[in-house]
């Protein structure tokens, strides 16, 4: 199939989708969905219109990308005043909700799937846990949900992806028999504070550096027109980049970058302009990475689908983690329809798309299975969180202004 034919079809289709996205985005029918299953239908197991040759490799750097610009984006925009005020919540949501989910995890895949090994239903749980920051922006940047609710997602799905990257590495090593129990522990102190440790500074560094020096040639006129859009992207891939040249988490180091970046006093004059540049990229990326995942991955796994994988899925998008935010924000003044509002708006996405590709690359004696799971628990979620987000949010809205702001 001729390289040509491929780009005519996502040219022709991210052009269509560009001239509609402003009005798609008030409807229910969120871009992830579209981008999605029109890269599943134009795909091998759909018309057959194109045919992606689309390595394991290529797919981890395409999804990473996006998601470290995403996460650098999301937190830059992000009001830390209201951070400091909510701080608690998603500490408690990283801290004791993510190896809540992951335990929960566990347990549900230790009952569902006799014929996986512990490690890899121990690996399936750590891959389903984190929460999409992409798929989670249509609630995020939703003016009408409290700020503290939007402030404590966002700080959660930034965060979660790169918390659990050395916790599925262990598992990894685990499971392929590459280290022993001794080593396994070792592993399990040093690697989450070599990534978090590592990927913190680096973001922090970076962002200091880049807005002093970004703030410098504004002042002086030295960025202008197209080359606006420019500077944020290159800082979120360099702050993703060194991070994981150096052996820290490349998704934490993007994050904390974005927030420091968007912290800073330097940095607000013109921030907006600046993002909004990068924020297109980020569509583009988000476009290009779904539609190749719906081509190119997700055909594929429909032939190992069945009920298990459908009950592990709806049970780990709605039992296991609203169960996990329960637990973790127990002591919490909180409604419980808060809590459920935190609960249900777990997408899962990117992150997931990434560790499963990493997990391919072992060719685990399970892989088909996890896959299957993986590709149809983050296809549910699509669906699911992107037809509720709107109407969701809306109620949601409604019954705290009615108690006066409570949550």
């Amino acid at each position: 199939m001729s390289e040509y034919q491929i780009l005519t079809v996502l040219a022709a289709f991210a052009f269509f989708y560009s001239v509609l996205a402003s009005r798609l985005e008030r409807t229910p029918v969120s871009g992830a969905v579209v981008y999605l299953f029109v890269g599943l239908l134009c795909g091998p197991y759909g018309l057959k219109i194109i045919e992606l040759n689309v390595d394991g490799e290529g797919l981890r750097q395409l999804a990473e990308y996006t998601l470290a610009l995403v996460l650098f984006t999301d937190s830059a925009n992000a009001d830390l005043s209201v951070l400091k005020r909510v701080e608690r919540i998603p500490v408690r949501l990283l801290l004791v909700g993510l190896p809540l989910n992951i335990a929960a995890g566990f347990g549900l895949g230790y009952l569902m799937f006799d014929h996986l090994t512990l490690f890899e239903i121990a690996l399936l749980a750590t891959m389903l846990a984190p929460t999409d920051a992409a798929l989670g922006q249509a609630v995020v940047t939703n003016q009408s949900v409290p700020v503290s609710v939007r402030a404590s997602l966002n700080v959660e799905s930034g965060l979660n992806d790169g918390i659990c990257v050395p916790v599925l590495l262990i598992f990894l090593a685990l499971a392929t028999g590459s280290t022993a129990g001794g080593e396994a522990w070792q592993l399990a102190l040093q690697l989450p504070l070599q990534a978090i440790g590592i990927g913190a500074l680096v973001g922090l560094v970076l962002a200091i550096a880049g807005g002093a020096a970004i703030k410098f040639s504004q002042d002086r006129g030295w960025i202008r027109g197209a080359w606006i859009q420019i500077p944020i992207v290159a800082l979120a891939m360099f702050c993703f980049a060194l991070a994981q040249w150096l052996g820290g988490s490349g998704f934490i180091s993007s994050f904390v970058g974005g927030l420091t970046f968007g912290g800073l006093k330097k940095s607000r004059e013109g921030k907006e302009e600046l993002l909004n540049g990068a924020e297109g990229t980020g569509y583009v990326l988000s476009l290009l990475t779904w539609f190749t995942v719906g081509a190119a991955v997700f055909g594929k796994s429909l032939q190992h689908f069945d009920w298990q994988v459908l009950v592990y899925a709806v049970l780990s998008l709605t039992v296991v983690r609203i169960l996990a935010v329960f637990l973790c924000l127990s002591g919490v003044k909180m409604r419980t329809d808060s809590k459920l509002f935190i609960g249900w708006f777990g997408p899962r996405g990117l992150a997931s798309i990434v560790f499963i590709v990493m997990v391919i690359d072992t060719r685990l004696p399970g892989n088909s299975t996890l896959v299957a799971v993986v590709a149809g628990t983050i296809a549910l979620s699509i669906v699911a969180h992107g037809l509720s987000a709107v109407p969701f949010a809306k109620m949601y809205a409604r019954r705290v202004a009615n108690r006066n702001g409570e949550l």
